[in-house]
């Protein structure tokens, strides 16, 4: 696979305040650069949420309402995120609910397209027994050594895909194939269906 091929992408996980729909809590942006995680232009970000943290949601992520108090309101930090992500390919595992949740928080926002790194393990990896994220790891065995925080936090979980995705695309000759092989039917970068031929 040659990296240097690759559109701007960045790896992005989002972890939300456990009603529904959520509100963000916390937002991770990870570039992809020439085939390694970008840590130094990363974006990471606490925002209180409008509605109070369940307590299910602060078992799973740890951030309960007293942590986030404190932190700014989304419509402070909306532009910023909205500024990183721009229009750049991101990437996510079970990419449609990050996609929707930020595409809720931040309606003008469209990326040029969407990975699934939960869509492409399942044809990069037939045959294991699940394909969440843990299971990857435990599959992939990624160097974690250097991801911030901890399992369940956006900037963990944003670095632990990035080094997964960046595994799968060892499999994948061209950026197209791995495109055509992880983006969601109905989600942006997906192939237009072909028209149906007619007689006239």
């Amino acid at each position: 696979m040659n990296f240097a091929s690759w559109p701007p992408l960045l790896v992005v996980d989002v972890e939300g305040n456990g009603t529904n729909p959520p509100d963000l809590v916390e937002i991770a942006a990870l570039p992809v650069h020439d085939g390694r995680p970008d840590t130094s232009t990363a974006g990471a970000w606490l925002t209180r949420p409008r509605r109070p943290v369940t307590p299910f949601a602060a078992r799973v992520h740890g951030l309960t309402n007293k942590r986030l108090e404190n932190e700014p309101g989304w419509e402070k930090i909306a532009d910023q995120v909205h500024t990183l992500l721009g229009t750049s390919w991101i990437c996510a595992h079970h990419a449609h609910v990050d996609y929707r949740v930020l595409k809720a928080h931040m309606p003008q926002w469209e990326p040029a397209g969407v990975l699934d790194t939960l869509r492409l393990a399942k044809a990069t990896y037939p045959g294991l027994p699940k394909y969440s994220l843990d299971t990857l790891i435990e599959h992939v065995q990624p160097n974690l050594g250097t991801a911030p925080a901890q399992r369940h936090r956006a900037t963990y979980d944003a670095f632990a895909t990035a080094q997964i995705l960046i595994a799968m695309a060892a499999h994948y000759d061209t950026w197209d194939q791995l495109a055509a092989a992880a983006v969601p039917p109905g989600l942006p970068g997906s192939p237009e269906p072909e028209e149906e031929a007619t007689l006239w």
